[in-house]
C-alpha cells in the first residue's frame, strides 16, 4: 500500500496509495486493494481499534504461492542450478508462523500500522540457497550469475527466480524496509535454517507437491532458459 517507488528505510509513516473505493470492482491493483481494505476497517472501527499488519514477503510451511517451494524442488533435483547474484544480497521476509504469532498477541492491545517482516539482511540470497542444498541433501551446484546477465537473457526477477530482486527501487521497497516499530513491539523472526528445513519437511510429506493458488500463475525459471544460461 506504499506509494511506489518506496525508498530504502521506509517506515509506516511513508506515503501511501489512495486505496480502492468500497464500490470498486475486482479489476484494481494489488496495492489499491490492500489500502482500500485498511481504509474500510478504519472507517468501520476507528483509528484506535484497528491493527494494520503490513507484511511483505511471507514464506514457510503451507506456502501456496510457490516461492520457497520452487527453490527447494529445483535444488532437490540436483545438478547445476542458476543462482542469482550477488550471494551477499540481504533479504527481508517473514515466516508465516512468526507473523501469525505476533498478530494474535498484538491484537489484544496494539493499533495502527506495523511493517511485519524481518530486519533487512536477516538472511542473504547465498545463505537461503545454501540452506536449501543442505536440507534437501542434494548434489546441486549453485552457479552464481551476475544480475546483468540474467536480465539480458529475459529472466524476470521475483517470478522466474523467486525471492530475488536486482538492486534498485523494487529491491529497496521489498528488502530494505524499516521494521523498528514492530520489533520494538515484540516481533521475533526465526532463523532462515528453521524456515527452510520445516518447509522441506512439509513438502516432502506431500510428495514435494506444493499447493497452488488458482488465482496465481506458477512461478519458476523455464528449464530451457536455465539450460541456455548454464551453457553460456
Amino acid at each position: 500500500m506504499y506509494a511506489y517507488p518506496a525508498p530504502a528505510g521506509l517506515a509506516e509513516d511513508g506515503p501511501l496509495v489512495e486505496g480502492a473505493s468500497p464500490d470498486a470492482g475486482g479489476d484494481v491493483s494489488y496495492a489499491l486493494a490492500k489500502r482500500g481494505g485498511e481504509l474500510a476497517a478504519l472507517r468501520a472501527f476507528g483509528d484506535d481499534r484497528v491493527l494494520l499488519g503490513r507484511a511483505g514477503l511471507i514464506i514457510g510451511p503451507g506456502e501456496n504461492i510457490g516461492r520457497l517451494p520452487w527453490w527447494l524442488g529445483r535444488i532437490a533435483r540436483g545438478g547445476p542450478v542458476i543462482a542469482p547474484g550477488p550471494r551477499d544480497a540481504g533479504l527481508q521476509y517473514i515466516d508465516a508462523r512468526d507473523l501469525a504469532s505476533w498478530l494474535l498477541d498484538a491484537a489484544h492491545g496494539l493499533h495502527g500500522p506495523y511493517n511485519l517482516v524481518s530486519h533487512p539482511g536477516h538472511t542473504t540470497m547465498g545463505e537461503l540457497l545454501d540452506t536449501c542444498v543442505r536440507v534437501t541433501g542434494s548434489d546441486a551446484e549453485l552457479r552464481w550469475t551476475d544480475p546483468a546477465t540474467l536480465l539480458a537473457a529475459g529472466v524476470e526477477p521475483w517470478s522466474d527466480l523467486p525471492v530475488w530482486l536486482p538492486a534498485g527501487e523494487l529491491y529497496d521497497s521489498l528488502h530494505q524496509g524499516d521494521v523498528t516499530r514492530a520489533h520494538a513491539a515484540g516481533l521475533r523472526c526465526r532463523p532462515v535454517g528453521e524456515t527452510v528445513a520445516d518447509t522441506w519437511t512439509w513438502l516432502a510429506g506431500r510428495g514435494c507437491d506444493a499447493p497452488q493458488r488458482p488465482d496465481r500463475p506458477r512461478i519458476g525459471l523455464d528449464p530451457r532458459l536455465e539450460e541456455k544460461l548454464l551453457e553460456g
